[in-house]
Formats: structure tokens, sequence, C-alpha cells
């Protein structure tokens, strides 16, 4: 099982961008998924997760400016970055949580802010 992990790039502050993440395996059995972000000298950020049921956790630095949803049918994730703030740069990575077995991770995709 993969994830593969599309959108990104570079934006000005105060814009939007749309990351999407898809599971090779449309049936696979996911528990959560969900988004990191890493950053030079910053610890490694928790960004959103959803769970299956549609409970959804966002970063207390991107309430209100970011939104995580899910599609089941397909086991994709998508993560709506508005109001982009420079600080948000960053690489964005997505992640599932299986009902069985060990996390998978998606590639990292940039996401640059300029101000």
């Amino acid at each position: 099982v993969q994830l593969q992990a599309s959108g990104g790039g570079l934006v000005q502050a105060g814009g939007s961008q749309r990351l999407s993440c898809v599971c090779s395996d449309a049936k696979f059995a996911i528990n959560v998924m969900g988004w990191y972000r890493e950053a030079t000298e910053r610890q490694r950020e928790q960004v959103a997760v959803v769970t299956g049921s549609g409970s959804k956790i966002l970063a207390d630095s991107v309430k209100g400016r970011f939104a995580i949803s899910r599609d089941n049918v397909k086991n994709a994730v998508y993560l709506e970055m508005n109001d982009l703030k420079p600080e948000d740069t960053a690489v964005y990575r997505c992640f599932l949580v299986p009902r069985v077995g060990t996390d998978v991770w998606g590639q990292g995709t940039q996401v640059t802010v300029s101000s």
C-alpha cells in the first residue's frame, strides 16, 4: 500500500492551496488519515487528522484557516489551506493508520509561502 500526495508549490501570503493524498488500495481498511509538516529548525507538527467516522483534529496553529476532509470511497484525504502565512512553509506529508498493521507515509510535498 502506498500514499500518493499532490498539490503544494509556491504561493503568496494570504493565498490558498489544496493538498491531496490518495491510497493505492481503495479497499484498504484505514482508521485515521492525516497530515504532518516538517520545517527547517522547527519540530515536526501534526497539522490535521480525520478518523473514519469523520472526527477531526486540527493543530491550533491552523484552526480557522485549514480544513481536512476525507473520501472513504477513494481512501483519500485532502487538506484545504487558506490564508496561508510564511510560517506555514514546510514539507507536508500525509499518513494513514490502518486498522491492522503499521502506519503508512506518503512522500512529502513542499509548500512555500512567500511574504
